[in-house]
């Protein structure tokens, strides 16, 4: 059974960084995509960014392009989101997710079959 945990969220300063981390057992497929989505109190779940486990390709949602940088380490079966320049409105619950889907699904919270159990980030203004 696959499971991911996250580690790394916290309370910081906006113009702080943060880095979570997500740590996938259970097996790993090289056909897979790790994704990360955030959910704000009162709003949906939304696509922050992702990278194919194999290849290392990285897309991001607009919001988060330039400061947010997705990456990987398959020795250690983890994955990262390097948060930069954060901002209040970055706050949220930021959950990690695996999956196979095709390049035009990434964005899509169904199509990843594991996720994590989210971890909280809270920027002050």
């Amino acid at each position: 059974q696959v499971q991911l945990v996250e580690s790394g969220g916290g309370l910081v300063q906006a113009g702080d960084s943060l880095r979570l981390s997500c740590v996938v057992s259970g097996g790993t497929f090289s056909w897979y995509t790790m994704g990360w989505f955030r959910q704000a109190p009162g709003k949906e779940r939304e696509f922050v960014g992702a990278i194919t486990w194999s290849g290392g390709t990285t897309y991001y949602s607009e919001s988060v392009k330039g400061r947010f940088t997705c990456s990987k380490d398959n020795a250690k079966n983890t994955g990262y989101l390097q948060m930069n320049s954060l901002k209040p409105e970055d706050t949220a619950v930021y959950y990690c997710a695996y999956g196979s889907m095709l390049t035009s699904q990434v964005p899509l919270a169904g199509k990843y079959a594991y996720w994590g159990q989210g971890t909280q980030v809270a920027v002050s203004s």
